[in-house]
């Protein structure tokens, strides 16, 4: 999935949230602080690659989230 395509799952109007971290695709969609597409200022449908690092759990919340696809 490119960046263009990954920006229309935004969580929004009913679509699912998805993310990027580190090239791989992780589905947020059902994932409470995620609801309507938005996290900690944060938008669902970008890559948030560098965002993970400065967040308290680091990448260690990725393993209960389930993969999608890669980011090309």
């Amino acid at each position: 999935m490119t960046l263009d395509e990954l920006k229309k799952f935004d969580g929004k109007e009913g679509r699912p949230a998805y993310v990027a971290i580190d090239g791989i695709i992780y589905d947020v969609t059902d994932v409470d602080p995620w609801q309507g597409g938005k996290h900690h200022g944060n938008v669902a449908g970008q890559d948030l690659s560098e965002v993970i690092n400065h967040a308290p759990h680091k990448h260690s919340v990725l393993a209960k989230l389930n993969e999608v696809g890669k980011l090309k």
